[in-house]
């Protein structure tokens, strides 16, 4: 192969390499049903099942949380705060990325975890996380590996907070965190239609 003709290939590879990256972070089509999300990206389910396996929190519930913190977006931050009605200000805290966790408590994972290079905005990253929190959380605060509800409060206030209970007069919270509870029920009921789909070999070349 001459030269001339070997520069237009390597640019190639590089604008489909761009364009896959592109793909990989882009939210799936449907998020109401886990077994549309697991088929459009198949290697999802293997690092929602890994964090399940490590941490014990549900693949239901982990991806339940990330509906209700991201809609699946990688680079999600809270909208800016607004001044005067209009202007943009600044952001009311640092979460970001699929999980939305904050800077604090992300270099806490990242410490605990042993996952120094962990991303906020690399899904395997982001589920990892969540499976870890909610295990802290069932073993400070003493809340059920498939309670979603309670453990999305403490994954929202906190553990210290949780403890207080700083959500207890927080309706708008609460309302959330059934939202959550009853998103991972439903994905729970779907993934039993699909897990074994899923778990054959050949699905995961996809």
């Amino acid at each position: 192969m001459s030269r001339n003709r070997r520069v237009p290939t390597l640019l190639t590879i590089a604008v489909i390499a761009i364009g896959m990256n592109g793909c990989a972070t882009k939210p799936p089509r449907s998020l109401d049903n886990i077994c549309d999300i697991f088929k459009e990206k198949a290697h999802w389910y293997k690092a929602a099942k890994s964090s399940e396996k490590k941490w014990h929190s549900p693949i239901p519930v982990t991806m339940a949380f990330v509906y209700q913190e991201s809609r699946f977006q990688a680079k999600a931050k809270p909208p800016r705060e607004k001044i005067l009605w209009v202007i943009p200000g600044p952001r009311p805290s640092s979460a970001y990325g699929y999980s939305q966790a904050k800077d604090d408590t992300w270099d806490w994972y990242r410490r605990d975890s042993g996952h120094g290079k962990a991303d906020r905005n690399d899904f395997d990253d982001a589920i990892d996380f969540i499976g870890w929190y909610n295990a802290q959380s069932h073993d400070r605060n003493g809340i059920a590996n498939n309670d979603a509800y309670h453990l999305y409060l403490a994954y929202h206030e906190g553990h210290g907070g949780f403890e207080r209970r700083s959500f207890k007069n927080d309706r708008a919270l609460q309302v959330i965190a059934r939202e959550v509870s009853s998103r991972s029920i439903r994905y729970a009921k779907q993934l039993s239609e699909c897990r074994r789909v899923l778990e054959k070999p050949w699905w995961r070349l996809f």
